[in-house]
């Protein structure tokens, strides 16, 4: 298996620790949150990571070189973006390193997360479908992706940030793809977003999957906070191994 992990970010909201450190490698409980994705996905199997960069990228660069020189099993490699591509168009720009992946996962390295990784992918395949969005539950729909299921488990509408949202069912960040999907990425303008450019294409093709674990977007600093407040490692563990 292998994962997108998108983390080139500015963290604005995360000012003034993003100053000088890059959004990806601020760390959580003492490791960096890429250090955080990284283990998740050794765990779930994921074999080859591919990182987009662009601000602070240099700190990103020198993090992956020595994970790597660790040979876990998991290879890290950085798709540095001197103009900043947009979701859709990192993955639409480097296609070629999925190009013998029947799906591959997609992951907003903004998330801390003990997502069941295994459990997500099993459903895509089980489910067939160009992608499959992984939801959780949101007290604030009007700041979020959200989306609405029909009785089969597709997703029958999905809109950003809604006025009047018809469900609490937020896009959680990580997507399970198929192959397919560069079908929707054709034209590959750039920057091409996947929640506005993408996703509205899939509507009713995509499945979504509840996901009922730990997840936090440590984007803003009340949410930084709260994550190393919260953040477990033994619970984190002792979650994979269950």
């Amino acid at each position: 298996m292998k994962a997108f992990l998108l983390a080139a970010g500015f963290g604005t909201r995360l000012k003034p620790i993003t100053d000088t450190v890059p959004k990806c490698l601020v760390p959580v409980k003492g490791k960096p949150m890429l250090g955080w994705w990284l283990d998740l996905f050794l765990t779930h199997g994921v074999t080859e990571v591919l990182v987009n960069t662009h601000y602070l990228y240099e700190p990103v660069r020198e993090f992956i070189k020595e994970y790597n020189s660790k040979n876990t099993g998991l290879t890290v490699y950085e798709a540095y973006e001197p103009t900043l591509l947009g979701s859709g168009g990192t993955i639409c720009n480097n296609k070629d390193f999925v190009k013998d992946e029947d799906d591959f996962l997609i992951c907003y390295a903004d998330n801390l997360t003990d997502t069941d990784l295994s459990a997500f992918v099993d459903f895509h395949r089980q489910h067939r479908s160009p992608l499959t969005m992984a939801l959780f539950h949101t007290n604030l729909p009007k700041q979020c992706g959200i989306a609405a299921l029909d009785k089969n488990g597709l997703i029958c509408e999905f809109v950003e940030k809604p006025e009047n949202p018809k469900s609490n069912l937020a896009n959680a960040g990580m997507y399970v793809v198929s192959s397919e999907i560069f079908d929707y990425l054709d034209s590959c303008e750039i920057p091409l977003d996947f929640g506005k450019d993408v996703l509205p294409k899939l509507v009713n093709k995509m499945y979504g999957w509840y996901n009922d674990a730990y997840l936090i977007d440590v984007g803003t600093m009340e949410n930084y906070e709260k994550a190393n407040k919260e953040w477990q490692y033994d619970n984190y563990k002792n979650s994979l191994e269950d």
